[in-house]
């Protein structure tokens, strides 16, 4: 049976309650949600934070990179002190602390295709919050897989990019969105990134995950949303299925 608020609980997130596209209904889906969350830099600490503290049950953190200090304008979980800690026992720490109601699972590892298959079956929603096109295929085909929402994000140097995808309602998968644009592989390394950035996205993607959880508005299913920094402005693109997309196999145009 659903865990329902407890009146602390109730009190405690009242704003969402009060606006009638969300109720108690849509916070207490939040409270029963476990999610799957890929990458604890700093797209995943924006997501990990806005979703703790606003109420989601259950959070599965998966990174096995440790906090260094060049990563701290951005990853906004972090301090010095958690400098050498591998992220996700220092995000296990200060979400903790935060919201002591959401369980918070670590895992410091880079999961094999079966593994994260595994993983993903015992989840709700999978967020990609990585930097890399290799695991971005990995989770796209993951999600597809498993049949479960994927919430993915990306951030360099001023730019934003968002995509939802829900496999079985015959729209794009991340694949399609591979096959239709132009992917650079770019490290944040070498081109940079503004940290302002990397939190929009990631608050962005926090607020698609409640979005998709509890019904209100409209997801923006197969749709390539794009952040331009310099300029402050936002495209989309609506992503026809990709007839030679080996993941999802959607044909239509």
């Amino acid at each position: 049976m659903p865990d329902t608020l407890t009146h602390t609980q109730a009190m405690r997130y009242n704003r969402h309650i009060v606006l009638p596209q969300f109720d108690i209904d849509g916070q207490e889906k939040l409270l029963n949600a476990r999610i799957l969350l890929i990458g604890m830099g700093g797209l995943g600490n924006a997501v990990a934070q806005s979703l703790a503290a606003g109420g989601v049950g259950a959070l599965t953190l998966i990174d096995d990179d440790k906090v260094e200090q060049h990563n701290l304008p951005r990853q906004i979980l972090f301090t010095d002190a958690d400098c050498g800690q591998f992220k996700v026992d220092a995000a296990r720490s200060r979400l903790g602390a935060l919201a002591p109601d959401c369980r918070i699972t670590p895992l410091r590892a880079r999961l094999s295709d079966e593994a994260l298959l595994e993983q993903a079956s015992q989840h709700d929603i999978i967020v990609d919050c990585t930097d890399n096109l290799a695991s971005r295929r990995q989770i796209n085909q993951v999600s597809v897989q498993a049949g479960i929402p994927l919430i993915s994000g990306a951030a360099i140097r001023f730019e934003g990019q968002l995509f939802v995808s829900v496999p079985g309602d015959g729209k794009a998968c991340y694949g399609c969105v591979e096959k239709r644009f132009h992917m650079a592989e770019l490290s944040c390394n070498e081109a940079g990134i503004l940290s302002p950035v990397v939190s929009m996205i990631g608050i962005a993607q926090a607020h698609l995950v409640m979005q998709c959880l509890s019904g209100f508005g409209t997801l923006p299913t197969g749709e390539l949303q794009l952040f331009d920094g310099l300029n402050f402005q936002w495209q989309k693109f609506k992503v026809s299925p990709h007839p030679a997309c080996d993941i999802c196999n959607n044909t239509a145009e």
